[in-house]
């Protein structure tokens, strides 16, 4: 993104431009609702993610027969 020999403030002026880029591309009134948009797109992709997950652990969970669970839990009061 950024040249040998940039200093920070070039730097600085690089982002804000392909961030005001970005801005206009994508019809946002202000780099922080691109910002926000931007942050909330990701916590979303994250949180789905955890959710296919859990989707996919309860499914391994519920494949496991009951007698099974119960066996290797100790839980069992009589032989089953």
């Amino acid at each position: 993104m950024t040249a040998e020999g940039m200093t920070s403030i070039s730097v600085s002026y690089e982002v804000r431009r392909q961030l005001n880029t970005m801005r206009t591309s994508s019809g946002h009134r202000s780099v922080n609702d691109l910002l926000n948009d931007m942050v909330r797109a990701h916590k979303i992709a994250k949180m789905q993610g955890e959710i296919d997950t859990l989707r996919q652990r309860m499914k391994d969970i519920a494949d496991v027969p009951v007698d099974q669970l119960a066996d290797r839990l100790n839980l069992a009061p009589f032989k089953v």
